[in-house]
């Protein structure tokens, strides 16, 4: 049998019972573990000091906030123009919006996600026939999107284009 000692609330000076003070302190400390505990988590807007990390990636070629506004479409309805032809490089490519465009050979394009498909970071740039990946030194083809270094196993999720007139629209 366990032994419980009772006794009465002491008072303090102003008659007050000591029980409601405790008990405001016990449910500040409580707060407080819960704020601290709420910092410690994750968020969908952000990890550590990963540049567009995210949670929740937006898989490529879906619909996002602001996607396809990157300028007036065409005439022929062939939607929103993604990128200028003059702008991709040929055997390089450039990162606009959501998308990495790239030129492997002259006259075809081709367009993946900027996610990378490591941990979610976007990528950061296309050089020599390659589109990498600052957070963990990812390396993908610009030809397929398939991984070529680093810890990626997934290739960059391809979105169709063409090229319409001066411009490289969805396909």
């Amino acid at each position: 049998m366990t032994d419980v000692q009772t006794r009465p609330e002491a008072t303090c000076q102003h008659g007050r019972s000591g029980a409601p003070r405790r008990a405001v302190f016990a449910g500040a400390g409580a707060v407080g573990a819960a704020c601290l505990l709420a910092a410690c988590g994750t968020s969908s807007s952000g990890a550590g000091d990963e540049p567009g990390f995210t949670n929740d990636p937006i898989p490529a070629g879906s619909a996002s906030p602001g996607a396809g506004s990157t300028g007036g479409g065409d005439s022929s309805g062939g939607g929103a123009a993604l990128a200028a032809v003059a702008d991709v490089p040929e055997g390089g490519g450039i990162i606009k919006g959501d998308l990495v465009i790239t030129q492997p050979q002259a006259g075809t394009f081709k367009a993946f996600s900027k996610v990378c498909t490591h941990q979610g970071c976007d990528v950061s740039k296309v050089d020599g026939g390659v589109i990498f990946c600052p957070c963990h030194k990812s390396e993908f083809s610009i030809t397929d999107g398939s991984p070529q270094g680093g810890p990626a196993k997934q290739p960059l999720p391809e979105t169709k284009v063409k090229v319409d007139g001066d411009n490289i629209v969805a396909a």
